[in-house]
């Protein structure tokens, strides 16, 4: 599983780009207008991927930020959603704009996608609801805790307590609680206290 690709762009328009790696091998990402706006004016750029392997084909999809990877897999779980369609709907609205279109439930601003309709529309506010209002939720406390000196070290030793197995409200809740008694805590030193903690 690749997770992003990092090099020069040596080609790109506003579908597809071509990334060269280190090791001269060229790879083509379909993109979204997003990332496309996002890279167009650099010359090398990092591109967070999603691997499509079919019996007939291996499509690669490029994302400049991680959120916009991570609604791409949300809408291609929704029954009739290909990657294609989901690349088209990440092109009509920016990440924000697509998560609260979700959140309120405006299905008349997805229709005027090409390739969505109503029933479509609809699905994916259904499915997607509460997955989108929890990410966003999620978004909110790691921008908060990021805010702060101490921000780094709470996003680190959360990332490693969830790798580990831990629950990421939990884990969330108390390495913010050992960093607030200790602001000055190593990633280290607070993941050592937070599985006495947890």
């Amino acid at each position: 599983m690749i997770d992003y690709i990092k090099g020069n762009i040596a080609e790109i328009t506003p579908t597809y780009a071509v990334i060269e790696n280190s090791s001269g091998i060229g790879f083509i990402l379909n993109i979204s207008l997003n990332t496309f706006s996002a890279i167009q004016e650099a010359k090398e750029c990092k591109l967070y991927v999603y691997e499509a392997i079919r019996e007939d084909a291996h499509i690669l999809f490029g994302f400049s930020e991680k959120q916009e990877r991570n609604l791409f897999l949300q809408l291609i779980s929704v029954s009739g959603i290909g990657g294609s369609t989901a690349i088209m709907i990440l092109s009509a609205f920016p990440p924000a704009e697509l998560i609260e279109i979700i959140a309120t439930g405006n299905d008349a601003l997805l229709k005027k996608v090409k390739g969505v309709g109503a029933k479509t529309a609809q699905r994916i506010i259904v499915d997607l609801h509460d997955k989108v209002a929890k990410g966003a939720a999620n978004a909110d406390m790691l921008n908060l805790a990021t805010a702060s000196p101490a921000g780094q070290v709470v996003e680190e030793s959360v990332a490693a307590l969830v790798m580990l197995g831990f629950p990421q409200a939990a884990s969330q809740k108390v390495i913010q609680a050992i960093v607030k008694e200790n602001p000055q805590i190593s990633v280290e030193g607070a993941i050592k206290e937070a599985l006495k903690r947890i």
